[in-house]
Parts: C-alpha cells; sequence; structure tokens
C-alpha cells in the first residue's frame, strides 16, 4: 500500500481520475478459491495445482511412495457411482 502511495503521490493523481469515491470502503479483490486437485490420504494436505508444488507433495512423491495417481482428489461425482 505504501508503494502505491507514493506512486499516486508521484504522479499526483486524484480520486476523480481513479473514479473512487473517497467516502466509500476500498473494494477488496481476491483470487478464485480453486479445488484441490491433490490430497494426502493420510495428512489430508491438499493442493490446487498452483504456484510451486508443496513440501508434503514432494515428500509423498519421493520418500513416502504414492503415485501422482494416488494422491489426485477423487472426483466427487465418480465416488457417487456405485460399480
Amino acid at each position: 500500500m505504501r508503494s502505491i502511495r507514493k506512486l499516486i503521490e508521484f504522479w499526483r493523481i486524484t480520486p476523480e481520475e481513479l473514479e473512487i469515491d473517497p467516502s466509500e470502503p476500498p473494494v477488496v479483490m481476491h483470487e478464485p478459491v480453486l479445488a484441490p486437485k491433490y490430497c494426502h490420504p493420510v495428512s489430508g494436505d491438499t493442493w490446487d495445482g498452483q504456484g510451486p508444488q508443496p513440501q508434503w507433495l514432494k515428500e509423498a512423491l519421493t520418500k513416502q511412495g504414492y503415485t501422482v495417481e494416488e494422491l489426485r482428489c477423487k472426483d466427487p461425482e465418480e465416488s457417487d457411482q456405485t460399480h
């Protein structure tokens, strides 16, 4: 926020130029939450597949002997079907 304020001051940007009503609270943007793609069957740790691979997944694959397929989260629709 400090960097943004400094840039606004440096460029002398006004609230009108940003189409902001200074009396309104700022809008906070959130990243959408993605469903997990990988789940550890014992610890319950999950990863959505975005960003760097978490340590728990690396260890599950290299030290604990799990395969990628074993760590993929089950599709809820797939587990509801009876075979």
